[in-house]
């Protein structure tokens, strides 16, 4: 069972915020592991490692970027630590960004490289926004899942550069 099923929400690539509370908040009831004190102990197992696939599902599906990496390896498009090859133009980039980076002087530097990669990331966006927001199970294409994975990567390429500013 994935987690779309778990929670009764249709596949999505954002999913709705108040249904996913609303719906962690009732899983979370029906399957916390008090409420099965005087079950068996297999019972007990099987409502502990629901609660789990609960916590790890909501953690998942409020987390945007986490719930592209989900969808995509439910579709078959992403696998676990794959190695995926960016375009060379897109990995010049990053490498110019990576050396500003290492040359940031103060924190004006810091700054305004900050601002050029929240650019970046923007401008990688806005050709897959339609995509992620319309997302609709068995409407949207292999071939535009494939155009959210290029900006998953790339998304990620920039976290990194990011990451490594603070």
């Amino acid at each position: 069972m994935n987690y779309f099923e778990l929670y009764k929400l249709p596949v999505s690539l954002r999913p709705d915020p108040a249904q996913l509370r609303a719906r962690f908040y009732e899983l979370s009831r029906l399957y916390h592991p008090d409420f099965y004190g005087q079950a068996t102990e297999e019972e007990q197992a099987e409502a502990l490692e629901k609660a789990s696939q609960v916590n790890l599902a909501f953690k998942v599906l409020q987390n945007p970027e986490a719930t592209i990496k989900y969808v995509l390896q439910l579709k078959g498009l992403l696998e676990e630590e794959e190695k995926y090859q960016l375009s060379p133009d897109f990995l010049m980039e990053m490498m110019e960004l990576n050396e500003q980076a290492m040359d940031i002087s103060d924190e004006a530097d810091k700054d305004r490289l900050t601002q050029t990669i929240q650019q970046f990331q923007t401008e990688i966006y806005e050709p897959v926004a339609k995509i992620v927001a319309d997302y609709q199970e068995g409407v949207t294409t292999p071939e535009e899942l494939l155009q959210v994975k290029e900006y998953y990567f790339r998304k990620k390429y920039l976290d990194r550069v990011l990451a490594g500013l603070t």
